[in-house]
């Protein structure tokens, strides 16, 4: 637990001194839980572990979020298409969280967004009967969705539905095609910056007491007899012959929280005979970042393709256009996009707009791998987006599934197995939780002019760091007003301050260059030069906190452009084998051959 004399924010800061101190932490005690991934499943199950006052750990192999939780769609949302296959358990779930979410939990970091259904116009007066019903239909759908945010949801967050005529889609959406149109409905769901609500909840994990560190791969079980003991862990940012790089830590209860990277946790077990009754596959789902000015509209787009859904996802200066979803067999870390999905995104939202995207228009890509419990179905769209936990060897649980929305359902339900093994009864307390910068952030969202003026500083910034740090604000504005430099624009990222890459690395736990320019910013894919022109001065504010030499920001930056090179040229590939070919051309910056499928073995101690 934190020492009361000290403040959440100031408990929570993930300097690389707070990485050192934890790393001593590792090695030299038991811990009761101790977590394996630090995505948003992880996190949030770390979080919860240590609200309910245990002594928790959690290890990371590359950087938080760094997998499927920084490449999703960016929305919290109930999953309308759910009510349609009626899984309405599924959709009260994920509403509920919604709410919580949008309300209490990180209203700094989910909020409104308005999307439109569109509804397809059809022939003359003989298809008005089932112009009629198709209204009808969606407008029952969308009315059911509203009445279990609002019956279920544990407080909406979000404004009701609204039906429009077709001239009303076209007056808050006017790049529709007016001949494809017969009117639309608008709801709304919420929006999310999915990797800095991931760092969110590790933050406010650490905050609580517990141990985060990235960077720390786990690359075996320990065991006595049938029973797991711990994990041995890699110390990835020490150097590979140092004779503490790896090192045995200590828990009493493991948790793997690994994703798509769950087979191999039960890969671990082979030795012992274990076969854990959890299979998880990899469905690929790539989006498209291009610039607003590409697109005029106000509101969200969701279309139906032949095999899935496509969003079209407002998102600051940007639109959000995606996913795919298919099977993906090939390198889990880096999953890559080819010519073909690029094409297909292109060709599917074109059938709606009046003036067609190019690849000409595409500022990013971005490729994530969503963990489906694997069934007998032939399509990843109909695997099951349900999770499971299950226990294959006693002091080891595997939690596994479900989706972005509902990962605090996901990580209360491994801690409460966590809690009954350790003989404990006490219920998880995140439902009342604030994260990080939550509290108070609605009084200084309305006082953001007083606030801006008392630091010297546009409201647009403001409103900005507002919307990314919620009351955390106030810790950047205190490093502009020490060296106003930091409140100048980032090279080649405009929309972004100096500041941010700095509290980055002296807070959020930011090691590498990629960990700022793909995670803790979204200049990666926010920029058609994809972060090359911020590189060299990204380096030299984390250098200044990190205490980089010459070399080591070389190197970096370096790093950080054979990666996008990397990317760039998987994204010109035919299929998926030669894009994931060409993607591993730039090796991780972590640099750990685990990455590239190596099989985890288990030790007996």
């Amino acid at each position: 637990m934190r020492d009361p004399n000290v403040s959440r924010s100031e408990a929570g800061q993930l300097s690389a001194e707070r990485r050192a101190d934890d790393l001593r932490r590792l090695r030299a005690e038991r811990f009761d839980v101790l977590v394996i991934g630090g995505g948003v499943t992880g996190a949030g199950a770390a979080l919860d572990a240590a609200s309910r006052g245990l002594k928790v750990a959690l290890v990371e192999a590359r950087d938080y979020a760094a997998g499927t939780s920084s490449r999703s769609s960016k929305l919290i949302h109930g999953g309308l298409r759910y009510l349609e296959q009626l899984e309405f358990h599924l959709v009260h779930e994920a509403l509920t969280e919604r709410g919580l979410l949008a309300t209490r939990l990180a209203p700094h970091l989910v909020r409104p967004v308005p999307i439109l259904v569109p509804l397809p116009a059809e022939g003359g007066a003989r298809d008005v009967p089932r112009r009629i019903f198709r209204r009808s239909y969606y407008g029952l759908g969308v009315a059911a969705y509203d009445v279990f945010a609002g019956v279920f949801g544990g407080g909406r967050g979000m404004p009701l539905h609204r039906h429009l005529t077709r001239e009303g889609a076209r007056r808050i959406f006017p790049s529709l095609r007016p001949d494809t149109l017969a009117g639309a409905i608008r709801y709304y769901d919420g929006q999310v910056d999915d990797a800095r609500l991931v760092v969110t909840l590790a933050r406010t994990a650490a905050s609580l007491g517990a141990t985060v560190v990235t960077s720390a791969r786990a690359v075996g079980l320990t065991r006595q007899a049938r029973e797991v003991t711990g994990v041995r862990v890699r110390d990835l940012e020490a150097p590979a012959d140092a004779p503490d790089a790896e090192f045995e830590v200590r828990a009493r209860t493991v948790i793997a929280a690994t994703g798509v990277w769950s087979d191999d946790m039960s890969r671990m077990l082979n030795d012992v005979g274990l076969r854990p009754k959890l299979r998880v596959r990899a469905s690929k789902g790539v989006h498209l970042v291009v610039p607003r000015s590409a697109i005029v509209g106000e509101t969200g787009l969701i279309l139906r393709t032949a095999t899935s859904v496509l969003f079209v996802i407002p998102w600051g200066g940007h639109w959000i256009i995606g996913t795919t979803d298919t099977d993906w067999q090939l390198d889990r870390s880096h999953p890559a996009a080819t010519a073909g999905d690029i094409d297909y995104l292109l060709s599917q939202v074109n059938t709606v707009l009046d003036r067609p995207l190019t690849t000409a228009d595409i500022e990013g890509v971005y490729a994530g791998l969503r963990p489906l419990l694997a069934g007998e179905a032939d399509s990843t769209s109909k695997l099951s987006r349900e999770h499971a936990v299950v226990e294959p060897m006693l002091g080891l649980l595997l939690v596994a599934g479900g989706k972005y929305t509902t990962y605090r359902v996901m990580a209360a339900d491994v801690v409460d197995r966590a809690m009954h093994r350790l003989g404990q009864t006490r219920p998880s307390r995140t439902a009342d939780l604030p994260l990080l910068g939550a509290d108070g952030y609605a009084a200084l969202w309305r006082d953001r002019a007083d606030l801006a003026r008392r630091h010297g500083v546009a409201v647009g910034v403001v409103e900005h760091l507002l919307e990314r740090y919620g009351n955390l604000t106030l810790d950047l504005l205190a490093l502009v007003d020490a060296d106003p430099l930091l409140g100048s624009p980032l090279a080649g990222a405009p929309e972004y301050l100096a500041a941010e890459v700095t509290y980055a690395a002296r807070a959020e736990g930011a090691l590498h260059l990629e960990d700022v320019l793909t995670r803790r910013t979204r200049i990666s894919i926010e920029t058609s030069h994809r972060g090359m022109e911020s590189a060299e001065h990204t380096a030299e504010l984390m250098g200044a906190v990190l205490g980089w030499d010459a070399a080591t920001r070389a190197r970096e930056v370096a790093h950080y452009r054979a990666r996008v090179e990397a990317e760039r040229e998987s994204q010109l590939m035919s299929d998926d084998v030669a894009a994931d070919a060409a993607r591993l051309g730039a090796p991780d910056v972590r640099g750990f051959a685990a990455d590239r499928g190596t099989e985890l073995p288990t030790s007996p101690r």
